[in-house]
């Protein structure tokens, strides 16, 4: 078992590089803390090394074979913990690969969504609500921000999370026989005008200006929820998962 000591020390500081977009790129490697989010990402075998305090308690149902354990001081867990209160466990995963994905079920497709605990909030209700695979579109924060992780609760490990172009998923879909529905407040109708169908993609959008207008064109139909209140309107990862459970399990 290696021991680092040092701040200074090569490895760390390229590790500490990972919580930047551009090194999370260049290399296909990520940081996540806490016994909950590693304990997930040992299960989909993508963990390549652990780090670990003197008076870290490993759980014995953690399956550690094959995988670098490295025994760090508290400082260097202060220096590469996000969170204010660290766990004492920090794991560099590797990026997940998927290959061909299944083209039944239900899908999530997002927009240009920034908020990285909106963007978290979908990936782990789209898994609640089992969804087949969520597409992450161009304009989006980070999958692996770390604020995006946490939020996901370990969902991003649980199906597949893929970053596309959108305005090339939605007829791929629909040449699949997958009808797309957008979310939209102009030329769209109530969600519940809509007979859920076996196989359905749903659009959502930026917090601001919503579903791009050259994918709304694209979608098979637009839908909106009504606001009963006196609300302007529901946040995006709340509407998202109102929708996802009503198309989910047609």
């Amino acid at each position: 078992m290696k021991r680092i000591d040092s701040v200074q020390n090569a490895s760390v500081k390229s590790w500490k590089k990972l919580h930047t977009k551009k090194e999370r790129e260049k290399t296909g490697l990520f940081i996540i803390e806490g016994f909950h989010l590693v304990e997930e990402a040992l299960k989909s075998d993508i963990v390549e090394t652990l780090l670990l305090t003197e008076e870290t308690n490993i759980p014995a149902a953690w399956k550690l074979d094959n995988i670098s354990l490295v025994i760090v001081t508290e400082e260097v867990i202060q220096l590469l913990s996000e969170t204010e209160t660290p766990q004492h466990v920090i794991a560099i995963c590797k990026k997940q690969a998927y290959g061909e994905i299944s083209m039944e079920g239900t899908f999530l497709l997002i927009d240009a969504v920034q908020d990285p605990g909106n963007l978290g909030t979908m990936i782990r209700t789209a898994d609640a609500a089992g969804v087949t695979a969520v597409i992450v579109g161009n304009g989006c924060v980070d999958v692996y921000n770390g604020k995006t992780i946490r939020s996901t609760q370990g969902s991003l490990f649980h199906l597949p999370v893929l970053k596309g172009d959108l305005s090339e998923w939605i007829p791929k879909l629909q040449e699949n026989r997958v009808t797309v529905y957008g979310t939209s407040l102009q030329n769209a109708k109530p969600y519940q005008d809509v007979q859920p169908v076996k196989n359905a993609a749903l659009v959502v959008g930026n917090e601001g200006s919503g579903v791009q207008q050259e994918l709304l064109s694209l979608t098979n139909e637009n839908l909106y929820i009504p606001i009963h209140g006196q609300a302007e309107s529901l946040n995006v990862s709340v509407a998202t998962g109102v929708l996802l459970y009503y198309f989910c399990h047609a």
